[in-house]
């Protein structure tokens, strides 16, 4: 049993999941989802009503459990909760445990899932990514997808007669506690600083000779191919490293970052992602930038599909960095398609940060980021500003304007005459 606002770590995670590795029927399904909190199965599945985004069968008997968990606690509940360190080794941590049959489940096609059951199976569904940090609708969207998907795989498995165990979990936490240190301390604290915690793995490094010239770093990077087939390449790109940059070029003025990938999931033999950035000297600033110009795709060698980019740029002796880059209009940073191929393609990068120039010491330089100083938010200020600051100069001045007569009425004496000379 874990005591409230405990937070296991990766070997207390390791023991709990001891049960799994010894039971009898040894198949265990992974639901691996790019952000996730405790949080949001009690907000969605209250806030929301009759469109309760969480409707398999998994998921209601994890809210029925915390709701009576909730309810019969006699005082403010925090609870326990996994370290993020430890869900972004778990698959690792599960590989290690035994000799298990890994198949990843990306293209969502569970219809021809097929399971071996007289040998263990690990099934790694890798759920849509939560690419929504601007609308909160589009999250809720996004969960009762990745409902549907889990509520098939579950139901697919039970109509096969496999036995099996469940694990739904996220690489990172969707929503960052307010609190610091809730094991010692469970009440709220004001003015609390939000805490994220630093990055879990280094970036790709892409080096001619043994000089770095190109860094890569992204908390999640999906592409969705024909708005259907999910493509997960962060684990293959920076934890599993199954990715080939020997066709990346640099030079002083043009650099190419190639990512080639094999069999990324089922249908696609090999792919192929380029990001092509220059650098040119502008004698209005009198300085070097750097801009990512296009991104290209190539599918199975033949497929070619083309993407510009708006918003990617930055002095050449610094990184860029932007929370949100993709074909999404709501994206500070866009990818738009240039060609019909590339309108059968959905990208998604989050907490991406780039360097194809001036690499120092294997690290990023600082970042300029997409998000500039003079925001909309800042503007309609200053607009809302100047505009209140002219009405008080205007009054100010016709108060300064009145005059009081020279001579006034005497009620008890004769009327005041003023002659029209005067």
């Amino acid at each position: 049993a874990v005591h409230e606002g405990q937070v296991v770590s990766a070997q207390e995670l390791t023991v709990l999941l001891q049960p799994l590795f010894t039971q009898s029927s040894r198949n265990l399904v992974l639901f691996l989802q790019d952000r996730l909190s405790i949080d949001d199965f009690t907000y969605f599945s209250e806030s929301y009503g009759n469109k309760n985004p969480f409707q398999n069968q998994v998921n209601k008997l994890l809210i029925n459990l915390l709701q009576e968990i909730l309810q019969t606690s006699p005082s403010s509940l925090v609870l326990p909760a996994v370290d993020s360190k430890a869900t972004r080794y778990l698959l690792s941590a599960l590989q290690e445990s035994g000799d298990w049959k890994l198949t990843n489940v990306t293209n969502l096609n569970v219809s021809q899932l097929e399971v071996d059951a007289s040998s263990p199976n690990l099934l790694v569904v890798q759920l849509q990514p939560l690419a929504s940090d601007l609308k909160e609708i589009s999250t809720l969207e996004a969960i009762a997808e990745n409902d549907k998907i889990i509520g098939r795989v579950t139901m697919d498995l039970q109509e096969q007669g496999i036995n099996f165990s469940v694990i739904y979990t996220a690489v990172r936490p969707s929503r960052i506690s307010r609190r610091t240190g809730v094991v010692s301390e469970l009440r709220r604290q004001l003015m609390a600083a939000e805490e994220e915690d630093s990055l879990s793995y280094p970036p790709l490094n892409v080096t001619t000779g043994n000089v770095s010239c190109i860094l890569f770093y992204a908390s999640n990077f999906s592409l969705k191919a024909s708005s259907s087939v999910l493509i997960d390449l962060t684990n293959a790109t920076f934890l599993a490293e199954n990715v080939d940059v020997s066709a990346s070029e640099c030079s002083d003025s043009n650099t190419t970052l190639s990512l080639k990938y094999t069999k990324p999931v089922n249908g696609i033999n090999s792919l192929e992602i380029r990001f092509l950035m220059t650098s040119k000297f502008y004698e209005v600033s009198a300085r070097k930038w750097f801009t990512l110009d296009s991104v290209e795709i190539v599918q199975d060698g033949d497929k070619f599909a083309k993407f510009n980019v708006y918003g990617i740029s930055a002095p050449a002796e610094y990184s860029f960095h932007c929370q949100l880059v993709g074909t999404s209009n709501r994206y500070p940073a866009r990818l738009v398609p240039s060609d019909d191929e590339a309108k059968n393609w959905d990208i998604f990068i989050s907490e991406l940060q780039i360097q194809g120039f001036s690499v120092v010491n294997n690290q990023f330089s600082y970042a300029s980021d997409c998000t500039g100083f003079f925001t909309s938010g800042i503007w309609m200020g200053l607009v809302t500003s100047i505009i209140l600051l002219w009405i008080l100069t205007y009054g100010i001045h016709m108060i300064m304007q009145l005059t009081t007569n020279s001579r006034f009425d005497d009620p008890k004496g004769p009327a005041l005459s003023v002659p029209q000379t005067e």
